[in-house]
């Protein structure tokens, strides 16, 4: 299938970089360190910034201070944080000036994984200190578009977690769901235009003079209600 628009907005964690053990790693330690479930509390926190996850799990403790001490942690441990499948090819066919990364993370965490991963620097990162709202709210996403010069509603955002795709679907834009991280289950339920297996299945075809940029995806698993166009 393909799709036409005027810029990409990347997702990070599970989208570009697999960083899934480091993130494991890090939350297991402040989890354990409160009495909570590690594994469960990693998963509530999976695409939302931390701050949100330990308001919801510690709501009578010192958010900013945990949620430094959670970032310290993740900052830290960059072991086995690498590309996932078809993230540099897909990078390296947009433009630099038509793509961004939207994360739920802060910036210096953001840029360690970056560097970590070995992906080309963006010129346009929005982080959880850029916005007032995070995912699932639409602010990350409209920030995104808003660095870009471009309408929400021509974007393409690509994401792993079902708040991040309600952030892209509430700024109005098309969301291609990957199937790195969560099952096809939760994605589909969050209403996702698409859902694909990761990058590799994504290709630029056409990169227009006039700026537009078509994308072929190639959509194994295509939600019940789906209207990539």
């Amino acid at each position: 299938m393909r799709a036409e628009c005027s810029a990409v907005l990347f997702d990070l964690d599970g989208v570009l970089v697999d960083s899934t053990p480091a993130v494991l790693r890090a939350w297991a330690r402040w989890a354990e360190k409160h009495g909570l479930d590690p594994e469960k509390t990693a998963r509530l926190g999976h695409g939302r910034p931390s701050i949100d996850t330990i308001r919801e799990v510690l709501p009578h403790a010192d958010h900013l201070a945990e949620s430094r001490e959670v970032e310290r942690l993740e900052i830290a441990d960059v072991a086995g944080v690498s590309p996932l499948p078809g993230a540099l090819p897909l990078l390296g066919m947009l433009p630099l000036n038509r793509w961004a990364i939207v994360t739920s993370g802060t910036r210096p965490l953001a840029e360690v994984r970056i560097r970590a991963a070995g992906l080309p620097e963006p010129q346009h990162l929005v982080t959880s200190s850029d916005v007032a709202h995070g995912k699932p709210a639409p602010d990350p996403y409209v920030k995104g578009a808003e660095l870009l010069t471009v309408a929400p509603q021509d974007c393409i955002v690509i994401e792993d977690a079902p708040a991040g795709i309600r952030s892209g679907k509430a700024a109005g834009a098309r969301v291609i769901a990957l199937l790195t991280t969560v099952e096809h289950k939760l994605l589909a339920c969050a209403g996702p235009d698409w859902i694909a297996s990761d990058c590799a299945a994504i290709a630029v075809v056409r990169n227009a003079s006039n700026g537009r940029i078509v994308l072929n995806c190639n959509v194994s698993h295509p939600p019940a209600l789906s209207s990539f166009r």
